[in-house]
C-alpha cells in the first residue's frame, strides 16, 4: 500500500465492505467502485435487510424521519438513526449503528458501523472508518477550485495524483472533527485523530495527532 495500509486507517471487520479494498494501490481507489460494489453486495446481504425502494436497502431496527431522502443506490445497516432532512444520495453504503443528522448530505461514500454525521456535514467521495464523528457544520470538500485532479500530500512533502476529480476524505476509525472544520479534497485523517473546530485541514494527519486551529499538529498525550 506504500505510505499506508487500509488496516492502518480502517477496521474492516467493522463494515460489510472489506473487499471493495483488497488489492487496490491505495485505498481511495475504492472510491470509483463503489456503485458496483454496491449493486453486488445488495445480492448477498445477510439476514435481517429490506428492500424499501429502487435499489435502497436497510437493515433492522433503522429508524428514518418521514423528512429524510434517500436515493438509491443505498444501503444502510442495522439499528441506524436516519434524522430529519438527511439528505443520502446514489451510491452509500452506510454500516450498523450509524447517524446521519438534520441537513446532512452523503454521496458516493462509505461510512463503517457506528459513524456519526450528525448535524449540518456533508460527506462525498469519502470513507468515514469506525466510530469516526464529524461535529456539527463539518464538511468535507471534495472538488478543487480548479477542478484538476485531487491530490494527496504526504507529511514528507511527497505528492500522490490520486487520478480522481472527485475525492474529499478518508477519515480513520475514531477519529473527530471539530464543528465547522473543513477537510479539503485529498485529506487523510489517522485512527484517533483529533481536529480542532473551527479548522482547515488538508494532507495527511497520523494517527493520534492532533490539528489545532493554527495549523500546527501535535502527537496525542497518553
Amino acid at each position: 500500500m506504500g505510505f499506508i495500509k487500509v488496516e492502518e486507517l480502517f477496521d474492516l471487520s467493522q463494515t460489510l465492505c472489506g473487499d471493495i479494498f483488497r488489492d487496490r494501490p491505495y485505498p481511495w481507489d475504492a472510491l470509483p467502485h463503489i456503485a458496483a460494489f454496491l449493486k453486488e453486495l445488495a445480492g448477498r446481504l445477510p439476514d435481517g435487510y429490506q428492500q424499501i425502494g429502487e435499489f435502497v436497502w436497510v437493515g433492522r431496527g433503522t429508524s428514518i424521519a418521514t423528512s429524510a431522502s434517500i436515493i438509491g443506490p443505498a444501503i444502510i445497516g442495522s439499528g441506524c438513526d436516519i434524522r430529519q432532512g438527511a439528505f443520502i444520495r446514489e451510491n452509500v453504503i452506510i454500516g450498523d449503528n450509524a447517524v446521519v443528522g438534520n441537513s446532512t448530505e452523503i454521496k458516493n461514500a462509505i461510512l463503517f458501523n457506528s459513524v456519526q454525521v450528525p448535524h449540518f456535514n456533508y460527506v462525498g467521495d469519502c470513507v468515514l472508518g469506525y466510530k469516526a464523528h464529524l461535529g456539527a457544520g463539518a464538511i468535507i470538500s471534495n472538488v478543487r477550485s480548479d477542478k484538476k485532479n485531487v491530490t494527496v500530500r504526504l507529511a514528507d512533502g511527497m505528492v500522490i495524483d490520486t487520478k480522481l476529480r472527485k475525492f474529499g476524505a478518508l477519515v480513520g476509525n475514531r477519529a473527530e472533527v471539530g464543528c465547522n472544520s473543513v477537510l479539503n479534497p485529498g485529506t487523510i485523517l489517522g485512527e484517533d485523530s483529533v481536529v480542532y473546530p473551527l479548522t482547515m485541514v488538508r494532507g495527511f494527519i497520523p494517527a493520534n495527532h492532533i490539528v489545532k486551529n493554527s495549523g500546527e499538529m501535535v502527537e496525542k498525550r497518553r
